[in-house]
């Protein structure tokens, strides 16, 4: 496959086009990665990578249906990878579990509860994941998740109810093999 160069007459209105849609969404990009993964660096990184991508690739056809959702479910995919790969996770060996766990400070057990929980997202399906980030994170209505998504409010619902109960169970999965 070839690559085509494009024109400056070409690129100049693409990177105008893709300087509005960063104006217009790189807060919501960066909250976004930034609720998933808990670190600024992390979030920085995807917005980064989300809107290369977007320069590199032009823009896509459907982007302009709704590129507000394109974009969070671009930043909650990038960011749900970004803690696959990571796999950086505090090992506690079963002797010295309560001593470390009493040693560690307020922060660093809240950071590593969030590891788990994004861990635990980071195991569900997408479209799991997204709803569960978009009503917890996000704090977005049902409804307002079924109009971005383009779902109905009771599909949005069930999804909703089912995905906790699956991140509960994922959840006490990770704590059994930590302690």
């Amino acid at each position: 496959m070839s690559t085509v160069k494009l024109s400056t007459v070409t690129q100049a209105p693409l990177t105008e086009e893709l300087e509005q849609i960063f104006r217009e969404h790189h807060e919501l990009v960066y909250r976004t990665a930034f609720g998933v993964t808990g670190s600024r660096e992390d979030a920085q990184d995807v917005v980064q990578t989300i809107f290369l991508r977007l320069l590199r690739r032009d823009i896509p056809p459907d982007f302009h249906r709704n590129a507000k959702a394109y974009l969070y479910r671009a930043a909650v995919n990038l960011s749900l990878n970004t803690i696959r790969a990571r796999k950086r996770h505090v090992s506690i060996d079963d002797a010295g579990s309560i001593e470390t766990l009493a040693a560690v400070s307020g922060s660093e057990v809240a950071e590593e509860l969030h590891r788990q929980l994004y861990a635990a997202i980071a195991k569900l399906e997408p479209e799991a994941g997204h709803v569960l980030v978009l009503r917890y994170v996000h704090n977005y209505s049902i409804a307002d998740i079924a109009k971005l998504l383009g779902k109905s409010r009771s599909l949005i619902a069930v999804r909703l109810f089912r995905s906790r109960g699956r991140l509960r169970e994922l959840i006490r999965a990770l704590q059994g093999e930590r302690l």
